[in-house]
């Protein structure tokens, strides 16, 4: 399985103190290349996770879901908490699965600090799956800063245990995301 970033995103953080101009620039993902990224995950055996990071990039992926752009159902991550897309809001996950297609298997990466975990919580209680620890999330709901990312893994399995749910085992996890045993076979590294 493998990130594909599924659509475009005039990405815009502003400074601290508002005042002044901060980091600005296209997160340039086109259509035409979407397809190019997709072809060569497929003829690899790579599943795409389609990352989705306002509500346009989450209809599209809809869309190339039923032109088999994507697998159908599509593997979603809603990426929550970047300044110009998604707010991290909880609320927002209902009305953000209305615009899925029947059967999608999705998650929540979600940035930022404590209220991150308010989107897990929600996550589990919506009987999804709650991923993705230390690639952007660093902290603890109590505000600590996680020394590991074991401790981010942990946290999360009792915020699905206390919705309820149970924890998938690697073997199925991996049927869940229809990924095969073993991984991908990547050539030797070549020494320098």
């Amino acid at each position: 399985m493998a990130a594909l970033n599924a659509g475009s995103l005039n990405y815009l953080k502003l400074r601290s103190n508002t005042s002044g101009r901060g980091r600005r620039f296209l997160f340039d993902n086109p259509v035409d290349k979407i397809e190019q990224f997709e072809k060569v995950m497929k003829a690899n055996g790579i599943v795409p996770e389609c990352e989705c990071f306002d509500t346009g990039i989450l209809r599209s992926v809809m869309m190339y879901a039923k032109r088999s752009m994507v697998p159908n159902p599509p593997h979603v991550s809603l990426v929550m908490g970047v300044e110009s897309g998604m707010p991290n809001k909880a609320s927002w996950l209902p009305l953000l699965l209305e615009e899925m297609l029947p059967g999608s298997h999705w998650q929540v990466i979600g940035i930022g600090r404590q209220e991150v975990w308010q989107l897990h919580q929600r996550c589990a209680e919506l009987a999804v799956t709650c991923a993705r620890a230390s690639r952007t999330r660093f902290y603890l709901p109590d505000g600590s800063k996680a020394t590991s990312n074991g401790q981010l893994i942990e946290q999360l399995a009792k915020t699905a245990k206390a919705a309820g749910r149970d924890i998938a085992t690697p073997a199925e996890a991996r049927q869940i995301l229809g990924l095969r045993a073993g991984g991908l076979k990547l050539p030797p590294r070549r020494s320098r």
